[in-house]
């Protein structure tokens, strides 16, 4: 795995563009067979987050959900490892998600609502939570865009 260890832990991100530059920070750093699961409520900044890790890795965009598609593959523009970016969230099982045949050993990949489903694609992966301590499940949807501070929590896991 590609990333700096010094990206663990949890931190406050204050605003969608910094949510970004963590993302293109991130990617810079990305290299083909990286995964990482995103898990959030909607709103949490989850493709905010990608799109930056998209910039980083200098892939072809625009980079946003890939919600009816389930995933869209962003080809390198310098020669680095294009992104497959994957959006789990009306996936019923990990089989299902299989079933895509993604590119895992050319690719970064990146699993948005990934967390229970993707985490058999590979032996070790970065786990990062996005929380958005706005409102609870009855959020209004003009709160979604809020430009509101974020929890990001970054694990390594291993397949265990």
């Amino acid at each position: 795995m590609s990333i700096d260890p010094a990206f663990l832990g949890r931190r406050e991100i204050e605003t969608s563009d910094a949510m970004e530059q963590l993302g293109l920070r991130i990617g810079e750093q990305l290299a083909a067979g990286d995964l990482l699961i995103l898990t959030g409520p909607l709103g949490a900044g989850k493709t905010t987050f990608t799109r930056g890790l998209a910039e980083g890795l200098g892939v072809r965009g625009p980079v946003q959900s890939p919600t009816f598609v389930i995933a869209r593959t962003h080809p390198s523009l310098v020669g680095r490892a294009p992104l497959v970016h994957v959006d789990a969230y009306r996936l019923g099982s990990g089989d299902e998600l299989d079933d895509l045949d993604l590119d895992l050993a050319r690719s970064a990949v990146v699993v948005e609502w990934g967390r229970g489903l993707a985490e058999e694609l590979a032996d070790t992966w970065w786990d990062i939570e996005i929380e958005r301590p706005i409102g609870g499940e009855d959020v209004d949807a003009s709160e979604l865009d809020a430009d509101a501070p974020r929890i990001v929590t970054i694990t390594r896991e291993t397949a265990s």
